[in-house]
Formats: structure tokens, C-alpha cells, sequence
């Protein structure tokens, strides 16, 4: 399923072939948690804007409308009229982030809904029937999101546990898969590697997923709490224990900066909800910088956000524009802010791919990781 077309020292350069199309790697996964990008963003503007994969929480859409609903309505694909491949992340991460009164078990976890306090279980085989309900391309198996800093002694524990999970994820798919059950008979299983900030754990745990046959591995519980630093340590550490041959994936990460450090560092896929989340405040992501739209100097800026840029923002309208919008409240300057920043996104993944189909990643490394990040 998964094609290395060339790499540059760690880097790579391939492609995904799923049931709902090919995705060209490295690539960034468009965050639709409930179904829609927030900022009214339909999957037909990330069509337009060239988005490859549509990101879809599991959590969220089990707790409403109901996967059974969405199941009924033909799947996710149908659902929200995307065309191309959609993850689906296993509702681990909002379970212990979002979640109230939980309580961990070895069957799974219960929690109170963080939308009505209803009393809720979730575990590897709730999560692969919902995901089965979803239709998703890819299903994420459900794993303890630690937050860091932890103990070394539970991290063990947790890792254990999450090993267990899985492989009660993948026997759950299969049975849903052979007894007809799964809406998509080609749907994907990723494994996720854990192990918080320690070395020793993060390793171990990679080696023993690495063996179970899993159609992708991702690597999970960074970006929470740590320093960048270690997080780029962890990284290292891991990336020689991933098998070659498998699309890797660092969820939830992150900044363009972040994403040019982790491609060299061995990485195919991200997802991220910053470049709307932050699109909405006014933050605009540009190859010379993040551009702050609140500032006063853009009150009569007739330039648009970033010159030469194609996103259906800057092709027709001002700094100024855009900004009295955002000061007005009008949902429309969130839209547009929005898919500035995810044509941004997807737009730099395709500088990224060309460069390595020409072999030129290091010098966009090298001119780009000090740019991206900063503010101007």
C-alpha cells in the first residue's frame, strides 16, 4: 500500500495507495473533527484548495450525531461529500484530554461525555465498531494518551497496555471486516507508538508494534506538554525501529517549522488543527512568516496576505479587507483566514515533495526552518 520513492539522508518521499485515492507523502491531514473544518470550511473547499486527506475524530462523531446515524447515511464519505481518503483518529487522545471522571481499566475507559455528563465506555473493540460505522480509509487503534511529564513506572504500564489494545483492535477489524460488519472492507489499521518522553520506552514499545503487521505506525503523546526539543530527540530515537516499508505518522504535530524538522527526521504525515484554529485569531501562516492581521498596520494594507499565493483569500481581497472583517466579526473573514492557512499548509507539502523529488530538501531546510515560525 505504501510506495518509498526516494529519500534524502531520513527524508522521504512516497506515496499511499488507499481505496479513496493516493496520497502523495510527506503530506498534511486536514483537521475536520466533527465532519467540518471550524470556520465554515466544507470538504469541497479543501477540494478546491488541494487538500489530499480529510481528518475525522472518532470521539466527537460517536458522541454526536452517532456513528450508527453516520453509518445510516452511507459513511463519513457520503456524509460530509469528501472523495478522497479519510483518518479517522480513535477517540484516545479527547478520551483522556477531553473526557471527565474517567476511569481506566484493562477493558477500556469510562468517561463522562464532556458535552452532557452522560456516562460513557469506551475501548479497542467500541472504537473499531464506531471507526467500521465511519467508513473512515484509515482507522487509528486505540491507545493512553500520557500526559507529560509521567512516571517511567506507569509509561511502562501504559505502554503495555496499549500493545494489548491493539492487538485487540486489529482481531476486532477483522471480525467486523469478515462478518460484513466494516462499511469499508479496505478500511486501514495504524498502530501508535507510546512511551512519553523516555527513550528506553519509546523504543521498546516501537520494536513490538513494528511486528504486528500494521498497514501504518504512528507515533503518538508528543506535543503535550514537552519541550520541541525533546520532542525532536524522541523522534530520533524512534525513526530507526519504524519498519522502512510502512507510512509513519506524528499526530497532532504541528507548526511549519515543526513539520520541516520532522520530515528530516523520517516523518510522512501530520494533522493539526493550528492553521485554522489560529487562522480564526487572525494569524496568517506566510513562507516569509506569521503575519498578525489584529495589528493596526494592516488597517489600509490593499496588498493581500501573502503576494503570489493562489488561496481563494488572496487572489481577491486586501489585508485591509480581511482584517475589518475579523474586527467586525464576520464569519466570512474566518472562512477566508482559514483557507488561506490550510491552502498554506498543503501548499508548503507540495514545495516539500518537489524538493525532494529533486533532491534539493536540505537547502529548503536550510532556508526556510528559522522563516516559517517566526513572526513578522
Amino acid at each position: 500500500m505504501f510506495k518509498l520513492h526516494k529519500t534524502e539522508n531520513t527524508a522521504r518521499r512516497g506515496e499511499l495507495h488507499t481505496v479513496h485515492g493516493t496520497i502523495q507523502t510527506p503530506a498534511f491531514m486536514n483537521v475536520a473533527t466533527a465532519g467540518a473544518i471550524k470556520g465554515g470550511v466544507s470538504a469541497l473547499d479543501l477540494a478546491d484548495i488541494g487538500a489530499q486527506v480529510m481528518l475525522c475524530n472518532t470521539y466527537h462523531l460517536h458522541l454526536r450525531p452517532g456513528d450508527e446515524l453516520v453509518a445510516g447515511q452511507g459513511g463519513l464519505h457520503a456524509f460530509t461529500r469528501w472523495r478522497g481518503p479519510i483518518l479517522t483518529d480513535s477517540g484516545g487522545f479527547q478520551v483522556f484530554s477531553l473526557a471527565q471522571l474517567r476511569k481506566i481499566e484493562e477493558v477500556g475507559v469510562s468517561f463522562q461525555s464532556h458535552i452532557d455528563g452522560r456516562k460513557v465506555f469506551m475501548g479497542p473493540e467500541e472504537s473499531m465498531r464506531i471507526q467500521a460505522n465511519l467508513g473512515s480509509t484509515i482507522a487509528m487503534a486505540f491507545d493512553e494518551c500520557v500526559a507529560n511529564p509521567a512516571e517511567h513506572t506507569y509509561v511502562r504500564e501504559s505502554c503495555e497496555r496499549t500493545t494489548r489494545w491493539l492487538a485487540r483492535c486489529q482481531t476486532e477489524l477483522g471480525r467486523l471486516k469478515k462478518e460484513g460488519a466494516a462499511l469499508n472492507q479496505d478500511q486501514m489499521l495504524f498502530g501508535i507508538n507510546q512511551g512519553g518522553t523516555y527513550a528506553d520506552l519509546r523504543r521498546s514499545h516501537m520494536k513490538t508494534i513494528a511486528g504486528m503487521g500494521l498497514d501504518g505506525y504512528a507515533i503518538g503523546g508528543l506535543a503535550v506538554g514537552e519541550e520541541t526539543a525533546v520532542m525532536y530527540e524522541i523522534l530520533s530515537e524512534v525513526e530507526p525501529h519504524m519498519p522502512k516499508e510502512k507510512i509513519r505518522y506524528l499526530m497532532g504535530v504541528g507548526t511549519p517549522g515543526n513539520i520541516l524538522e520532522s520530515i528530516r527526521r523520517g516523518v510522512d504525515l501530520f494533522d493539526c488543527v493550528m492553521p485554522s484554529r489560529n487562522a480564526r485569531h487572525g494569524h496568517i501562516f506566510t513562507l516569509h512568516g506569521i503575519l498578525n492581521l489584529n495589528n493596526a498596520k494592516y488597517a489600509e494594507d490593499p496588498a493581500p496576505l501573502e503576494e503570489g499565493c493562489q488561496c481563494p483569500a488572496c487572489r481577491h481581497f486586501s489585508r485591509a479587507y480581511l482584517r475589518h472583517l475579523l474586527k467586525a466579526g464576520e464569519m466570512l473573514g474566518m472562512r477566508l483566514a482559514v483557507l488561506h492557512n490550510l491552502y498554506f499548509y498543503n501548499n508548503l507539502l507540495l514545495i516539500i515533495r518537489d524538493a525532494l523529488d529533486n533532491g534539493i530538501y536540505t537547502e529548503l531546510y536550510n532556508r526556510y526552518i528559522s522563516v516559517l515560525d517566526t513572526r513578522i
